[in-house]
């Protein structure tokens, strides 16, 4: 079996085996030296307070009302110029709009994930796959291109320069990928929850209505209906992993190895789940498409035993 390179002879002795059930993200990130994974934490909670907002308001399953939507939309408006004047006196923001400045972050991640959890209080799918694109843009790769921030940002003795490459760009073929994935992975869990991310577009040519796949779910069935939407769905996320290798291999010598190898572990990890999803005769439930802690955390050894830095 190849060993790691010697530059990431560090990553042989960490203990993955507590944060197996983690995010993703987080797996990845724990690879990273502690300040810089101090402000991964930082950032994606503050990502996380606005998802949740809006998340915690969609399960609840009944209607928003015009008063609520706009009370909403104000508290994220006013959130949005606090933090672009630098005037906030609440003590996690000013932690929090220091690290951008720290790290050389942009903000426009961040306006794009409201924009996206203002579409989530008004809308539950998407008419088009295209118009699933766009809500992307905020729900899947702002988050994605902060992480790929981090990985690039480079240190000198005056302070960091930000990444020699264009986030946005850099992130979004795997942040599409890893976003479909996520919506087949989960889609039993979601549909319970009253969540479609499916698009309407292909639902139909798949000869099914939003309120038929939620039933599919409910009754943990996997029709034929259901195959063929999924099979779309593989199709479309198989074109999205292989710009997503690309991009990868063209981004990798513009970082420090050990966070080549957080992305390498980002793409390993959502791979694997990737791989589950066999729509001709797999299931669709929770147990079928979600990993075990140990098939995890064999991913996460394979990844880092064959990983070579490049440079």
């Amino acid at each position: 079996m190849p060993q790691p390179d010697s530059k990431l002879d560090f990553a042989l002795h960490l203990d993955f085996s507590s944060i197996l059930t983690n995010p993703i993200l987080d797996i990845a990130a724990r690879l990273w030296e502690e300040d810089r994974y101090n402000a991964f934490q930082i950032c994606y909670r503050s990502m996380r307070r606005i998802d949740d907002l809006v998340d915690h308001r969609r399960e609840d399953q009944t209607p928003i009302s015009p008063a609520e939507l706009e009370s909403i939309h104000r508290s994220l408006t006013e959130w949005t110029q606090t933090a672009l004047s630098g005037r906030s006196t609440d003590p996690f923001t000013r932690q929090f709009l220091d690290t951008l400045a720290k790290y050389r972050i942009p903000f426009w991640p961040w306006e794009r994930l409201c924009t996206a959890m203002i579409y989530d209080l008004t809308h539950n799918g998407f008419l088009s796959f295209h118009q699933f694109l766009r809500y992307c843009e905020g729900a899947a790769i702002s988050p994605a291109a902060v992480f790929m921030h981090l990985c690039g940002v480079r240190q000198k003795e005056d302070g960091n320069l930000p990444p020699a490459y264009d986030i946005r760009a850099a992130a979004r073929p795997l942040a599409i990928f890893s976003y479909l994935v996520h919506i087949m992975r989960d889609f039993e869990k979601d549909q319970r929850a009253g969540l479609n991310y499916f698009a309407d577009d292909l639902l139909r040519t798949a000869g099914l209505t939003p309120e038929a796949l939620r039933g599919l779910a409910v009754a943990r069935t996997a029709s034929p209906k259901l195959r063929g939407l999924m099979t779309e769905y593989v199709r479309i996320a198989s074109y999205y992993r292989r710009l997503a290798r690309g991009t990868i291999d063209r981004t990798l010598p513009l970082m420090p190895p050990r966070y080549q190898l957080s992305l390498e572990l980002i793409y390993s990890l959502y791979h694997q789940i990737f791989e589950r999803l066999d729509p001709a005769r797999g299931q669709f439930t929770t147990e079928a498409t979600n990993p075990e802690p140990a098939e995890v955390q064999a991913c996460i050894q394979m990844t880092i035993n064959g990983f070579r830095a490049v440079e």
